[in-house]
């Protein structure tokens, strides 16, 4: 594989640095969701943690740093998720967390980044504008500012969802951390052992998740593959990937808040074009269709990014049928009202 700008070896120290309340999330075969999408479905379930949502990863590697070497003030923007997990990892090691927000972004993500002891700055705008203001607020304040996707950290940490779906590999009892990178190679590549599963499903916003966790399949088990889901009112990053350069869109239109970015940043895009194997794009409808899937044969309430995977096989079942997929199940901060009128109408 080509070098991405990730690495195995940080990866496996990213775990150790990780709080194991977000750890050996719970990975399942679902059957009760097969019969309607027509293959094998194994989750990955990543929001039974304080935060509810895989962003604890990173934000973790990222607050072990800074509480190590400074500095102890950090600011982010984000659309909920990322700022909910920097003020967790943040307030348990005396970190002033700053987070800059949409004032349209999701009033429960909202109300729960304050209640972590982070101050909210909320701008008139999207996004992409909180991105702005955040550099903003580093640069004059003199802070670390935390970005997600682009830094490392973020990304390494997202990466360590890879490490636990291939442990399914290693001899019973072992850990990851215990099997050098050397001997899973040798595993997978010589002896043939292949994880259960022939394809993860990753959402991709700005693309920690999708880089780290590709990163992971395309150095130790290269036979997976990996496939990153957009909605449709969102697909810069999808576009981009694609056309092999950054595409940018004036506006994003998706009820999926957390992977609405209209910027693609090229360093993310360089490692994604090396370690993903296909993007492709929903609709709206497919992502709510989804989200009341997981609901009635899962019992698991998502937010919209969340379901992006099961949506993108309810999309084309030919290609998936007789296939053993993982999606990965990113987050559950979701607005009750708005998630009842969603899917409520249609149980």
């Amino acid at each position: 594989m080509q070098q991405t700008r990730l690495d195995i070896a940080r990866i496996r120290a990213a775990r150790r640095v990780i709080d194991p309340v977000f750890l050996d999330t719970p990975l399942y075969r679902c059957e009760a969701l097969e019969p309607g999408l027509g293959c094998a479905v194994s989750i990955k379930l990543e929001t039974a943690n304080p935060v509810r949502s895989f962003k604890g990863r990173g934000t973790e590697v990222v607050a072990s740093l800074l509480a190590e070497h400074g500095p102890r003030a950090v600011v982010c923007a984000s659309a909920g998720n990322l700022g909910q997990a920097l003020a967790w990892s943040g307030r348990g090691r005396g970190l002033d967390v700053t987070v800059v927000a949409s004032r349209f972004a999701t009033v429960a993500k909202l109300d729960r980044i304050r209640a972590l002891g982070a101050t909210l700055e909320l701008v008139d705008g999207d996004h992409e504008l909180a991105r702005e203001r955040a550099a903003d607020i580093a640069r004059y304040d003199g802070i670390r500012l935390v970005e997600d996707s682009l830094d490392l950290e973020t990304c390494e940490g997202a990466a360590t969802i890879g490490l636990e779906l291939l442990e399914l590999l290693e001899p019973k009892g072992q850990q990851a951390e215990q099997t050098e990178l050397a001997e899973l190679a040798e595993l997978t590549a010589l002896t043939g052992t292949a994880p259960p599963f022939d394809t993860v499903l990753i959402a991709l916003g700005g693309g920690a998740m999708a880089t780290g966790v590709g990163h992971v399949m395309k150095a130790l088990a290269p036979g997976v593959e990996v496939i990153c889901v957009q909605p449709l009112g969102a697909p810069a990053m999808t576009r981009s990937w694609h056309s092999r350069h950054v595409v940018t869109t004036d506006s994003t239109d998706t009820i999926a808040d957390g992977v609405a970015g209209r910027r693609p940043i090229p360093a993310v895009l360089d490692d994604l074009l090396l370690v993903a194997d296909d993007a492709v794009l929903v609709r709206e409808e497919s992502i709510i269709a989804g989200m009341r899937m997981l609901l009635d044969h899962a019992s698991l309430v998502v937010e919209p990014s969340a379901a992006l995977g099961i949506a993108a096989v309810l999309e084309d079942r030919d290609r998936f049928a007789g296939r053993h997929v993982v999606t990965i199940v990113c987050g559950s901060n979701v607005d009750v009202d708005a998630y009842q009128g969603w899917v409520g109408h249609h149980r």
